[in-house]
């Protein structure tokens, strides 16, 4: 399993559209954070070892409508 976070600007006064499109329409978004500074919103993401993160985060988030720009991070390992 690969854990994405995925740092969203978004198109003034889409945020809250976003949000929802993504945890409604993609999958393997888990959650959806609202965040203050550079970036609008996070979305925590889990996908298959078999899919490529680049094609992923190209064809499934950044075609959300009212997303302008993304960031995306891969986790490494998770601690508990």
């Amino acid at each position: 399993m690969q854990t994405l976070f995925v740092q969203v600007k978004c198109q003034l006064g889409k945020a809250y559209e976003v949000a929802a499109t993504a945890v409604e329409t993609v999958e393997e978004v888990s959650e959806v954070h609202s965040t203050s500074g550079n970036y609008d919103l996070m979305l925590t993401c889990y996908l298959d070892d078999d899919i490529d993160i680049g094609r992923f985060v190209n064809e499934k988030v950044q075609t959300i409508e009212g997303i302008r720009d993304t960031y995306t991070i891969i986790g490494l390992k998770a601690f508990r």
